[in-house]
């Protein structure tokens, strides 16, 4: 579970609240017409923008900012530098006795066990890490909708409670209330877009390049050991996907 995530959108909520209570009750800022509009607008606006399909698959992208952790890039080079070494003492046929909680490691290295060629495992693998990468743009492209069509219904929804104000200007005490509800159509599309979707889309983004350097270091290090390279070799050749600072502190340990 990603901690700063979950901690990032309470404290952020809590904030919000906090200042509304500040200054009156938290009821007067509930308006069931103005949610129903800027949460069914935004979520109807999908379908327009989307395929179903798309839409479904991207809850399970979503989940990645609040429950995926990224890999170790050094744990990856640690593991490696072993596999490397029990293949070439023992055999390829050796690591059908390690265990992978990485699914993707996995199959790459079952590729080396069955003797596949390198240039195979290259083209499989980095086709499974392209799928990969176009399921999360998918997700940031439908969380980066949501933050520009939640805006957009909030002002529709004022627009159109100013509307309905205007025509009722018979009577000037439901002038003030009718502009408080009119209004809170644009809070709740301003709290939608900046308290949730965009941030979520930033961490999937940030997501996305973990991702996809841990995966391209698993690809090096799985053609390696399916070439016997020398473990000592490997591991210069696996750290050079870290930045130089990290490189360093690598090689000082």
């Amino acid at each position: 579970m990603d901690i700063s995530t979950i901690f990032g959108l309470i404290v952020s909520l809590t904030f919000v609240v906090w200042c509304i209570l500040l200054g009156g009750s938290l009821m007067i800022f509930v308006d069931i017409p103005s949610v129903v509009l800027v949460c069914g607008g935004t979520f109807a606006v999908l379908f327009i923008k989307f395929s179903a399909r798309i839409i479904l698959t991207t809850i399970n992208v979503v989940k990645n900012a609040f429950f995926t952790k990224p890999m170790n890039p050094q744990a990856i080079i640690e593991e490696f530098v072993s596999l490397s070494k029990v293949a070439r003492k023992e055999g390829l046929l050796a690591l059908e006795r390690k265990q992978f909680n990485d699914p993707f490691m996995k199959k790459g290295i079952q590729f080396c066990i069955d003797g596949s060629e390198g240039d195979f495992i290259k083209r499989i693998l980095s086709t499974d890490l392209a799928n990969i990468q176009d399921r999360h743009v998918q997700g940031q492209r439908l969380l980066k909708a949501i933050g520009e069509s939640a805006p957009s219904f909030g002002m529709i929804g004022t627009l159109i409670g100013l509307v309905q104000m205007l025509v009722n200007m018979e009577d000037p005490s439901q002038i003030g209330p009718g502009m408080a509800t009119a209004i809170l159509t644009t809070l709740y599309g301003a709290l939608i877009a900046n308290v949730i979707a965009l941030p979520i889309n930033d961490k999937l983004t940030l997501r996305n390049q973990e991702e996809t350097l841990t995966k391209s270091m698993i690809i090096e290090g799985i053609l390696g050991v399916a070439r016997g390279e020398n473990p000592r070799m490997l591991e210069e050749i696996l750290k050079t996907f870290l930045p130089g600072k990290k490189r360093v502190a690598t090689q000082q340990k």
